[in-house]
């Protein structure tokens, strides 16, 4: 008999209809991009598009060509709805495999998903946030939004990278910094 794990990411007591809309933080965005250089944002909208090539709900990036928004060895951005973001890691591994496109995903640190093991069987870096939670930007208001009920994690796939899994990890505070606007 096998284990079963649950799929969806839980304890999360906002709204349903902004439950998927939240925007990552600029300077974690920020620290990121300057490691990374994202050529586009696999999942975003006008309003909350990290970079200037996006994927829209509406084109839909789990049926649309990432070839598209990036070349083979480029890195994608990626925040996918928390509400089910398997699909995202699914995309993401085939992306990586057939097309040798980078993508960094952020992700809730929930290690009982079955999502995070697919993830972890085909990523080559699990870059754990440690000493604290984001604030993610709530898309009703536009602010940041304490009482995160989980802390955060990087799915990453190196473009040109074969290995296995690597855990890594990141302060929040060093995150943050390097994310700074002055910098």
């Amino acid at each position: 008999m096998g284990v079963m794990m649950k799929n969806d990411f839980g304890g999360s007591h906002t709204p349903k209809e902004i439950k998927d809309l939240w925007q990552t933080p600029k300077p974690v965005f920020r620290g990121m991009d300057r490691e990374f250089e994202f050529v586009a944002d696999v999942a975003a909208n006008k309003a909350n598009a990290l970079v200037p090539r996006y994927i829209t709900e509406e084109m839909d990036t789990l049926h649309y060509p990432w070839g598209a928004v990036a070349m083979p060895g480029e890195y994608v951005w990626l925040n996918p709805p928390y509400s089910n973001p398997g699909p995202f890691v699914d995309k993401a591994a085939l992306e990586h495999q057939r097309n040798h496109i980078g993508c960094v995903m952020l992700l809730p640190a929930d290690i009982s998903v079955s999502w995070f093991m697919n993830g972890v069987d085909t990523a080559n870096e699990c870059r754990l946030i440690t000493r604290g939670r984001l604030a993610f930007i709530n898309a009703a208001t536009g602010k940041p939004a304490s009482g995160n009920n989980k802390g955060s994690l990087f799915l990453i796939w190196h473009p040109r990278c074969r290995h296995e899994c690597i855990f890594t990890q990141i302060t929040r505070k060093e995150l943050y910094a390097r994310g700074a606007e002055n910098e």
